[in-house]
């Protein structure tokens, strides 16, 4: 999800300017030439709360190239969460849309005829996002107990040796470059590591207690035997504010939530990140395997965390996913074609899955092997991997500053004129109707949900969402009135805590535009 922090207060504000300005929207008489089309933009930008902020802007007819409007289109300018049309669009290219992540069960020796194995039995990640509740209807359990399920069907009964979750497919840190130590507590910020489960994160509820002055009732989503969870909030008086604050520090599965919470609250919702998500991996498959009757005499644990190449200048390309040495593989798990992964991480705008996936393009395609490759993680051979494409588009590589996969950094920057540049490439490329159908549809889904009903813009735009404390981005295709296609790219920086450049400018400027009825020229 788009990692903008609103203040409850904040959010009623939005909430009845939306339904003001949707209202006003709907009323919106059609523009039917270019230049009254260029000066109702202009007159929205020219509002006093936009003096502060910078603001990129680009729209071109993807039917004849024609520019509708753009002003400092060259600048560069941190995208938020646009960052992941980059990454994605090099995935699809460089992947393909059927693509899948294996995890695949290795032994050191094969189940005997009894059904024992006599060694370790291992898990290996290759970054597969999909086991997880958003895949599974929201069960938390069913992937994982899908996995265990092909461990028996493989002959497993008896393990004699520990359960280990191997994750050294990626090379590098857990968290991606450029990250605050701010988001690391909560979802958005979770750890990418190549053995993950339900998006690395666990959800948080807290709901009062049935009597005043009571500690409030803490539960997660689904229950972590790693996590201990330090309880400060009580329950205080019906119509009080709800007043929470959650703390995890860095490596540690200890939270500590305090405040308060109305006896007559309906109870808060939250998804925080968690440490070390490989070992939680292991745990929830013991359990599974257990329930299906498989006794397992040694540890859980990890391993692989760091390569060597990180320290020794080993090159870390080469295995793809290789098996570890004297390995049997007896069971696999495939993920979902990544064209389903690709709309599960552009339209709820998921970080750690963009993370993933970035991870996966620096092994499975990276640049040939030199010596400047030389101890470079997975993400820096990822971003390579990114570039490269880009240069395929026609885009310039002093328009792009990459950081990371998911435009979490506040360290990325790009123009507008490089995002343009990016959707006329995918709007023709081979896998274009698949890059369009993952983005966000305007009042319908994902993150575009809420925003623009009752518009011409609701159910016509497709484009990604990027929100960050100080920049918020709108990125990707609609049809005019008139029937043009465009596409098109909306960033704001720098603008005061408090304000909302969505409602102020973002979305009234696309609404405009989906309502232009000028002929195409």
């Amino acid at each position: 999800m788009d990692m903008y922090k609103r203040r409850v207060s904040l959010v009623a504000y939005v909430v009845l300017f939306c339904v003001l300005a949707q209202g006003a929207f709907a009323q919106q008489q059609p523009l039917k030439t270019l230049p009254e089309l260029q000066a109702k933009i202009s007159e929205i930008l020219a509002k006093p709360e936009l003096a502060p902020t910078t603001i990129g802007i680009k729209v071109v007819s993807l039917d004849n190239g024609r520019v509708l409007f753009e002003t400092n289109a060259q600048k560069l300018l941190r995208p938020a969460s646009n960052m992941k049309l980059y990454t994605v669009a090099t995935a699809l290219d460089r992947l393909s849309p059927d693509y899948r992540f294996v995890t695949s069960v290795y032994a050191t020796t094969r189940p005997d005829s009894t059904g024992v194995v006599h060694g370790n039995l291992t898990i290996y990640g290759r970054g597969d996002p999909s086991i997880a509740a958003r895949f599974n209807n929201g069960d938390y359990f069913k992937a994982i107990d899908d996995l265990a399920t092909r461990i028996v069907a493989a002959g497993v009964k008896r393990v004699e040796g520990d359960l280990v979750g191997d994750e050294s497919y990626f090379v590098g840190p857990k968290y991606g470059s450029g990250w605050e130590w701010e988001d690391l507590t909560w979802y958005y910020g979770a750890e990418v590591t190549p053995l993950t489960v339900n998006d690395n994160a666990l959800d948080l509820f807290v709901k009062p207690a049935p009597a005043i002055g009571q500690p409030a009732l803490i539960t997660t989503g689904p229950p972590d035997p790693l996590l201990t969870i330090v309880n400060k909030v009580t329950t205080s008086a019906k119509g009080l504010k709800r007043e929470l604050s959650v703390h995890r520090g860095l490596g540690e599965n200890t939270i500590t939530i305090t405040g308060s919470i109305a006896l007559d609250d309906p109870g808060y919702r939250g998804g925080i990140g968690i440490s070390h998500p490989a070992l939680l991996f292991v745990y929830l498959l013991r359990t599974s395997l257990a329930q299906k009757g498989v006794v397992i005499t040694g540890k859980s644990r990890t391993t692989g965390e760091v390569q060597p190449a990180l320290v020794t200048g080993v090159p870390v390309s080469g295995t793809n996913g290789a098996a570890p040495p004297f390995q049997h593989e007896i069971a696999t798990f495939q993920s979902v074609p990544f064209s389903l992964i690709a709309a599960q991480t552009l339209k709820p705008s998921q970080n750690l899955y963009t993370e993933l996936i970035l991870r996966t393009l620096g092994k499975v395609t990276p640049p040939p092997a030199t010596t400047s490759n030389l101890g470079r993680t997975s993400e820096a051979l990822g971003l390579e991997a990114v570039r490269s494409f880009l240069k395929t588009a026609g885009i310039a590589p002093e328009a792009l500053v990459l950081d990371d996969g998911s435009g979490l950094s506040r360290s990325d920057m790009v123009t507008a004129e490089a995002s343009v540049q990016l959707l006329t490439f995918m709007s023709k490329h081979r896998y274009a109707n698949v890059f369009r159908d993952a983005l966000p549809i305007a009042g319908v889904d994902g993150t575009l949900r809420t925003r623009m009903k009752g518009t011409p813009a609701e159910n016509n735009v497709r484009a990604k969402t990027g929100s960050l404390s100080s920049a918020a981005s709108l990125g990707g295709y609609m049809t005019t009135a008139a029937g043009e296609k465009l596409a098109f790219t909306i960033m704001v920086n720098n603008y005061p805590r408090d304000f909302d450049p969505r409602s102020a400018c973002i979305d009234p400027i696309a609404v405009l535009l989906a309502s232009f009825a000028a002929k195409p020229e």
